[in-house]
């Protein structure tokens, strides 16, 4: 009868191990920044952009999850406040220099939960990888409004027009919206309404 080899205690890992390797980070491809912005009691005077505050700065799925679940969702922003998440080194303003030459996709919600869900979608879109053209993405923006509230999808380069509409399709799949449209940063600083170049 044929008797079973002992096994070398070697060959089996340990409890002790095996919680190592779960405990391991997962580490994102990126760093990326949190934002926050609170437009509601602007200072005389003061500039666009003085309000703005970079929150938190982060690099792995654990440290993104514990900072969306306890601070990051646009249900606990005052109206006229915003939320942004940008790729680390990257400021939220027209004069960044990786904005400067820009514009953004722009959905519009007039539900609370809709606009929840998007930015969470997005947010999972962007930490994830899930663009092809992620190199020409800045970052994505949540405003909440009285009116309507509003989530933008940052970019680099404007004119390359391809390249926007490979975004703006599959940003408008991941947020499940009937329509998205893209406008220029230049047009924007000339005109409070700037008019849309691109639309999905």
């Amino acid at each position: 009868m044929a008797t079973e080899a002992p096994v070398e205690a070697t060959e089996i890992p340990s409890v002790a191990a095996a919680e190592t390797v779960e405990k391991q980070p997962h580490k994102l491809e990126r760093k990326w920044t949190f934002w926050f912005d609170n437009q509601s009691k602007p200072k005389q005077g003061a500039a666009w952009g003085s309000s703005l505050r970079k929150a938190y700065t982060f690099e792995t799925v654990e440290e993104f999850w514990s900072l969306y679940d306890q601070i990051f969702k646009p249900s606990k922003l005052t109206v006229n406040a915003d939320f942004h998440l940008f790729k680390a080194g990257i400021e939220p303003k027209w004069e960044d220099p990786e904005c400067a030459n820009g514009g953004k996709w722009t959905a519009t919600s007039s539900r609370k939960a809709n606009l929840e869900t998007m930015w969470l979608e997005t947010l999972m879109a962007l930490v994830g990888e899930q663009f092809d053209e992620s190199e020409d993405i800045c970052g994505v923006v949540a405003s909440v409004r009285r009116s309507q509230d509003k989530l933008s999808l940052w970019t680099k380069t404007a004119t390359n027009e391809a390249a926007q509409m490979g975004i703006g399709r599959k940003w408008k799949e991941i947020i499940d919206a009937e329509k998205i449209s893209y406008s220029f940063h230049d047009d924007s600083k000339r005109e409070r309404s700037a008019k849309s170049r691109y639309t999905v």
